[in-house]
């Protein structure tokens, strides 16, 4: 945005806290740069004011403004709908709409009347319908005939601890059907790189794969199948139309308490969106390497169930494909007037 010329009146790193202890830590500070917003805004009376993300930090303010008569969006939906669902009276009396990615959303928030409008995924306005696989093959170096598959054991340090070694046990495993078969790591930076190398030097120095710097969606678009951490990839991987398998461990109490928490049925977005188990998660104990090997076996067979998988992205892929950029610009607009 600064690039685009706005102004920054302070570094969004100052928000970008995660954990209660690090939010204690920076309390004050993030107490003072609200006040000081809430004021500058109040002044300044904007003929809507947009919050984009940092739902626990922007929603109190959205709130103050809303209480001043200066009209407030929220861009966009924080899953309230997963978890700590009671936030969604407190986003109803702080704002004039909400811009939701994914139409269950809108549908959560229709339930307690919280006007919402679901203007779809930027990120399936950005990938085509139909990706050729063959060229992102090209740009990676696979051949055309090969067995290809995606590991992608997640962005953050603790998903690539945890995950990293069961994921390579898998595709020793499915070496050992398919001899031909192509694995390939995209690693989202060069210190995860680093932390999955030193992993794959423990459990499997002599597997052969192909380590890329990013390039996550040349690598999903080029795959026959993908095993991965839940998240945002799971999403991009569907509209990338590779078939998966979505595996995912986390601490024993962490895991327990998440349990407790989240009310949704599925932790991946491919399944929240079908409202099914299109494809399927092997979360704690489950995420070992002969189930995971299991499960993939026929997405990498290409046949009946990989076909049945893409055709199903497909038509989600549409669903949310609906120009978010402009639809939001709209109901900004909307409200302004």
């Amino acid at each position: 945005m600064q690039a685009e010329g706005c102004e920054a009146w302070y570094e969004m790193e100052e928000l970008a806290v995660m954990g209660i202890v690090e939010v204690l830590g920076r309390l004050r500070r993030l107490l003072h740069i609200r006040a000081d917003l809430t004021r500058r805004f109040t002044e300044l009376k904007p003929d809507v004011f947009v919050g984009i993300d940092a739902p626990d930090f922007n929603i109190t303010l959205e709130g103050n403004l809303k209480k001043q008569g200066i009209k407030t969006i929220h861009y966009v939906s924080p899953s309230v709908w997963a978890w700590r669902q009671k936030r969604v009276f407190k986003i109803g009396r702080s704002t004039h709409m909400v811009l939701a990615f994914l139409p269950f959303e809108k549908a959560f928030y229709d339930k307690f009347n919280v006007p919402c409008r679901f203007i779809g995924h930027t990120m399936a306005d950005a990938m085509p319908l139909d990706p050729d696989k063959n060229a992102a093959r090209d740009v990676l170096g696979i051949p055309h005939d090969a067995h290809c598959l995606a590991l992608l054991p997640g962005s953050r340090g603790a998903e690539v601890e945890m995950l990293s070694a069961d994921f390579l046990k898998t595709a020793q495993l499915l070496r050992q059907r398919y001899p031909d078969l192509e694995v390939v790591v995209p690693l989202v930076n060069a210190k995860r790189r680093e932390q999955f190398e030193k992993i794959k030097a423990e459990v499997a120095p002599d597997l052969a794969v192909h380590l890329l710097d990013g390039m996550a969606r040349e690598a999903m678009i080029a795959s026959d199948a993908a095993l991965l951490a839940s998240g945002t990839a799971a999403l991009e991987c569907m509209l990338a139309k590779c078939p998966m398998v979505v595996g995912y461990r986390m601490k024993p109490f962490t895991f327990w308490l998440a349990k407790r928490l989240v009310k949704t049925e599925y932790v991946s977005l491919p399944n929240l969106l079908a409202g099914r188990e299109l494809v399927k998660e092997l979360l704690q104990e489950e995420c070992e390497p002969q189930k995971l090997a299991e499960a993939l076996l026929p997405l990498l067979a290409n046949g009946k169930t990989s076909h049945a998988m893409h055709d199903t992205f497909r038509e989600l892929h549409q669903q949310i494909r609906c120009n978010a950029d402009e639809q939001a610009a709209d109901a900004v607009l909307e409200l302004a007037q």
